[in-house]
């Protein structure tokens, strides 16, 4: 008989609902968030276990751990719920969901694929951008005083003390700290690369995908981490979504009657990229485009250029290069085939 749980976990706490096929409340209980006690819990429902839970801070851990023991399990990112809330109200919706197959968005995991280059790769994404948030203070404080024109010098230990002398005293100290905050971070970061770079070349879809133009080690890196298997996807239209690079299109009242024959208004509509996405993908196919710009002498480079010439708008023509790129990455991937700049057609994408 098949039995469906819904899980609500905290750090301290996890609330789980059991519901029978026919919706039947059986069973609810709260246990300490521990492996074993979990593990413990659902191996004591008899029947066909089916678990739901929601995406959160301790999704993954709890996925590792509990995968194994059950038939099913899912992962998912509910809708925005109005109204009354509680650990026990969201175990039981779960397990409602799970059970009239009403999930709202699941979430991919795949623990112990790449796990070290996944690693590597959070641990880059994140030194990276604490380096960008210490510049943009430290360009926000020498701008706060007025002092125009400050550029790399005050990021750079060997040129910045001219510029640290035009702060007032407290404001002086308050920029050196930033300023050796951000060289402590140099340092973080050179070894953050250097074990990105070693997971990288131990993992062969990353050499293969750092062959396409504009991607390279870092990109590639990102891709394999969060994408893990390119068969995913069954489509390249799909894969646009995940990427951000999915066209939203919206309308109302589209049809109107004709001579006793309906036909489509030629009504305006609203057009604009998905907002649901991963957004390291999206930074990173548009930071490839960035690169491919200045390619002339490869087909994506061509093709950027050509629509430019056309008149196109050039963001517009970047969205078109991104999808291709990101088409072109799913199809090496999936073949196993380098990049190879001769199977390129001149005709643009679809979409």
């Amino acid at each position: 008989m098949d039995r469906y749980i819904g899980l609500d976990a905290h750090l301290g706490s996890c609330t789980l609902a059991v519901m029978g096929p026919s919706g039947r409340k059986l069973r609810e209980g709260r246990v300490d968030t521990d492996a074993k006690t979990l593990v413990d819990f659902i191996c004591g429902i008899a029947g066909e276990r089916h678990l739901c839970l929601e995406e959160g801070m301790l999704s993954e851990w709890l996925y590792e751990i509990l995968e194994p023991h059950v038939a099913e399990l899912v992962v998912v990112q509910p809708a925005a719920s109005h109204g009354s809330k509680s650990d026990s109200l969201d175990a039981w919706s779960r397990a409602e969901e799970l059970r009239v197959g009403a999930t709202h968005r699941s979430v991919f995991k795949a623990p112990g694929r790449y796990r070290a280059l996944r690693e590597a790769v959070r641990i880059y994404d994140s030194v990276t951008q604490d380096q960008a948030r210490i510049k943009q203070r430290l360009r926000a404080l020498y701008s706060s005083r007025g002092l125009q024109g400050a550029g790399v010098e005050i990021f750079d230990p060997c040129r910045r003390r001219p510029w640290l002398a035009k702060l007032p005293p407290a404001r002086r100290r308050r920029g050196k700290l930033l300023s050796d905050e951000l060289d402590h971070l140099a340092d973080v970061y050179e070894d953050a690369v250097r074990w990105l770079t070693e997971e990288a070349m131990r993992t062969p879809a990353v050499v293969l995908l750092s062959s396409a133009p504009g991607i390279g080690v870092v990109r590639g890196s990102q891709i394999v981490a969060q994408v893990v298997t390119p068969h995913r996807f069954r489509t390249k239209r799909q894969f646009w979504s995940y990427c951000g690079l999915g066209i939203v299109m919206r309308s109302s009242s589209d049809w109107k009657q004709s001579q006793g024959e309906w036909q489509r208004r030629s009504t305006r509509q609203t057009r604009g990229l998905n907002k649901q996405c991963n957004r390291s993908l999206k930074n990173a196919f548009k930071g490839a485009v960035q690169s491919i710009i200045t390619m002339r002498d490869d087909p994506f480079g061509r093709a950027y250029h050509s629509l430019i010439a056309e008149g196109r708008k050039p963001n517009l023509v970047k969205l078109t290069i991104a999808r291709r790129l990101a088409a072109c990455v799913l199809a090496m991937w999936r073949n196993e085939e380098i990049y190879d700049p001769a199977k390129l057609t001149s005709q643009p994408a679809p979409g």
